[in-house]
C-alpha cells in the first residue's frame, strides 16, 4: 500500500479505528470477525485489514490463534506516574521541528473519536496525518482529530509550520490548558517504517493524547507513532518537598528563559523528549 496515494492512509485509519471500537467493546478472551468478515463488513480490501490487524497484534491488542481466529488480548497492567499535585510540564524537545502533511481533510467523528471528543458520532472534525521531521530526518507521524466548529478555515500551512497550539490560540481563539497522555511500547508497520525511514517492525513509542481548553471542552485527539531508535522519554517527579532557597530576585532559573514561568509557579516536574546523540 503506497502511503503517498491520497485517500491511504485515511483508509488505513478509518480501518483500525473500527477495529479497535471492536476490541473495546468485547472483553479479553473474545473473538473478533475474521479478516474476510472484517473486509465485508468495513468495505475494505484484504491487505487493509490485513495492515490493521498486523499493527493491533504487534501493538498487544489483539492475539492471533492459529486454526482458531483472533481473540482480544489480556488487558494491559497500567502504571501511572504522579508527580505531587502539579501536572507535569512539557519543554520543547531538542532539534529544529517541521512536518509535511500527508492528509488534510473534514469528516464525520465516527463512535471512538466522537465518544474521546465527548461529541455526536455524526459531527464533524478535522482529520491531519502528518509527518514529523527533526533537523530534516523524519521522527513521527502524528494523526489528529480536531473539533471541526473550533478551527474554521484551519489552513495546510497551519499545520506545516510553527507550534500548532499557538496556532489555535492566535487565530482561532482556542486556548488549551491540559492534555492527558498516554505512551506504550509498539512496532511500525510496512507503511510506517516507509514513512520514518526505518525497518519493517522496528521498535516505536505510541503516544494517545487528550487535549481540553481552559473550560474543559475536549479540543483534539491525536496518536501518535515516534521512532523507538531516535525519540526517548525523561521523567523529573517530584517525590518530596524541596528544601527552602531564598529566591534571586535578579535571575532566572539557569536554562529556562525569562517569562517562560510568568506566573511564578514551581516546577513540580517534567517531561521531554530527547533525541539521542548519533541515532
Amino acid at each position: 500500500m503506497d502511503p503517498d496515494v491520497p485517500g491511504t492512509v485515511l483508509k488505513r485509519e478509518r480501518t483500525r479505528d473500527a477495529v479497535l471500537e471492536l476490541i473495546e467493546s468485547r472483553s479479553p478472551g473474545d473473538a473478533i470477525p475474521s479478516e474476510r468478515a472484517l473486509c465485508a463488513l468495513l468495505g475494505v480490501s484484504r491487505p487493509t485489514v490485513r495492515a490493521a490487524v498486523d499493527e493491533l497484534v504487534a501493538a498487544g491488542l489483539l492475539v492471533r490463534e492459529h486454526g482458531r481466529g483472533m481473540f482480544v488480548a489480556p488487558a494491559k497492567i497500567t502504571q501511572e506516574l504522579v508527580a505531587g499535585d502539579r501536572a507535569l510540564s512539557v519543554p520543547q524537545a531538542a532539534g529544529a521541528w517541521s512536518s509535511r502533511l500527508l492528509e488534510f481533510t473534514t469528516l464525520q467523528a465516527g463512535a471512538r473519536v466522537g465518544r474521546k471528543l465527548r461529541m455526536s458520532p455524526a459531527a464533524e472534525i478535522v482529520y491531519v496525518a502528518r509527518l514529523r521531521l527533526v533537523d530534516g530526518a523524519p521522527m513521527a507521524i502524528e494523526h489528529l482529530h480536531i473539533r471541526a466548529e473550533l478551527v474554521p478555515g484551519l489552513s495546510a500551512q497551519e499545520l506545516e509550520s510553527g507550534d500548532l497550539y499557538e496556532h489555535l490560540r492566535a487565530t482561532h481563539g482556542v486556548h488549551v490548558h491540559e492534555a492527558v497522555q498516554a505512551i506504550e511500547p509498539t512496532v511500525v508497520s510496512r507503511a510506517e517504517a516507509r514513512l520514518l525511514d526505518v525497518p519493517e517492525l522496528s521498535p516505536a513509542l505510541l503516544f494517545e493524547r487528550l487535549t481540553s481548553d481552559t473550560t474543559g471542552r475536549p479540543v483534539e485527539y491525536v496518536h501518535s507513532l515516534y521512532r523507538g531508535d531516535r525519540y526517548r522519554i525523561v521523567s523529573r517527579l517530584a517525590l518530596g518537598p524541596a528544601a527552602e532557597v531564598a529566591p534571586d530576585r535578579e535571575g532566572h532559573h539557569p536554562g529556562i528563559p525569562p517569562g517562560d514561568f510568568a506566573h511564578g509557579d514551581a516546577i513540580a516536574s517534567s517531561t521531554r523528549g530527547d533525541i539521542q546523540a548519533g541515532g
